[in-house]
């Protein structure tokens, strides 16, 4: 039986065969750790970072920081890591992307990302 970080990387590589992200609409990758969440749009053509979102970014504590009334979990924060990725695609005139979930489930923070890049403008 494989641990479980080995089923995740199957089921990524899995995935990865059929997305490709280019210039005009690069993937949206997605990683999970215990602790944090980290999201990048990437170029796969020039297998370039065009840029990234995380939560322990500047930008997303002081979005958190400012909605700190609300009881902060992962799943809000997932969602304002999503949020801050949509406006520095905006920054860079990138409105449609491709969503990788990075062998994780579509589920929980996953879906946190995903949604909050919607609400931030961006399509897949």
């Amino acid at each position: 039986m494989l641990h479980k970080t080995a089923q995740r990387i199957r089921r990524h590589k899995r995935i990865r065969k059929g997305i490709h992200g280019t210039a005009n609409t690069p993937r949206l990758s997605v990683f999970r750790s215990n602790a944090h969440i980290y999201a990048q749009l990437i170029d796969d053509d020039k297998n370039a970072t065009i840029l990234s979102a995380s939560d322990v970014d500047k930008e997303v504590k002081k979005m958190k920081a400012d909605e700190k009334a609300k009881g902060f979990t992962k799943i809000n924060t997932s969602h304002l890591v999503g949020k801050a990725l949509a406006d520095k695609a905006k920054a860079k005139k990138i409105t449609k992307v491709i969503f990788d979930r990075g062998g994780f489930l579509y589920t929980g923070r996953v879906k946190a990302v995903a949604e909050g890049a919607r609400e931030g403008g961006l399509t897949f």
